[in-house]
């Protein structure tokens, strides 16, 4: 079997940022509020105890705002996850596939989380704490999930053969296992580390004896 640790020659393109308007800046104010406040109040309060009216009382926006800018109160609660795999997704676009899979998969995480800034890294953490307080919320990321697996598989390949799906499986399983290893200290150095070594590792897990 192929080593799933061994990156090979990965290589990435990056994106450029454009600069924003006046009114763009606004709104991008106004979705961090609602974004910063949902984390700050669904953890005192819990995700399922919390009603959305609750939420835009302290921003102090209309429902109408609101849904300008997210589809529910799930969707605001799992900005940081959503903007892993969306970033996830666009570096997958842009790698040069050559070579394993596995090492593409490895590679563009990798390149993923060098994107995040420290505001994701302090997020996020407080968002995966959330999901595991909240069944709802829970079962939401578990549906999302699905669809970015089932979105990798569809780009890499359109039969969508089993082989993609297992591998895909095998790297969620994966990152799930590094998230466990990081948790509760989060220190976002550490994040790479850990998925390069769990990663390593996949082979030797596939070789266990009962």
């Amino acid at each position: 079997m192929r080593d799933f640790g061994a990156l090979g020659t990965v290589m990435v393109m990056t994106t450029v940022e454009t600069p924003v308007t006046l009114r763009e800046r606004k709104k991008l104010r106004t979705r961090q509020a609602l974004i910063d406040t949902a984390i700050t109040l669904f953890g005192e309060r819990g995700f399922d105890n919390t009603p959305l009216d609750a939420l835009l009382e302290q921003v102090e926006v209309s429902r109408r705002t609101f849904f300008r800018n997210f589809r529910s109160k799930e969707d605001v609660a799992l900005t940081a996850v959503k903007q892993l795999w969306d970033t996830y997704l666009e570096v997958l676009d842009g790698i040069e596939k050559s070579g394993p899979l596995a090492d593409v998969f490895l590679a563009a995480m990798l390149t993923t989380l060098e994107r995040m800034d420290e505001d994701w890294y302090r997020r996020f953490p407080l968002t995966l704490r959330l999901i595991a307080d909240s069944p709802a919320l829970d079962g939401y990321t578990l549906r999302h999930c699905a669809e970015v697996q089932a979105e990798i598989a569809c780009r890499l390949d359109g039969q969508n053969r089993l082989e993609l799906r297992l591998l895909i499986e095998f790297f969620v399983a994966t990152w799930r296992c590094a998230l466990d290893q990081w948790l509760p200290d989060c220190t976002p150095g550490e994040l790479p580390a850990l998925l390069r070594r769990a990663c390593s590792t996949m082979n030797s897990a596939l070789s266990l004896e009962a």
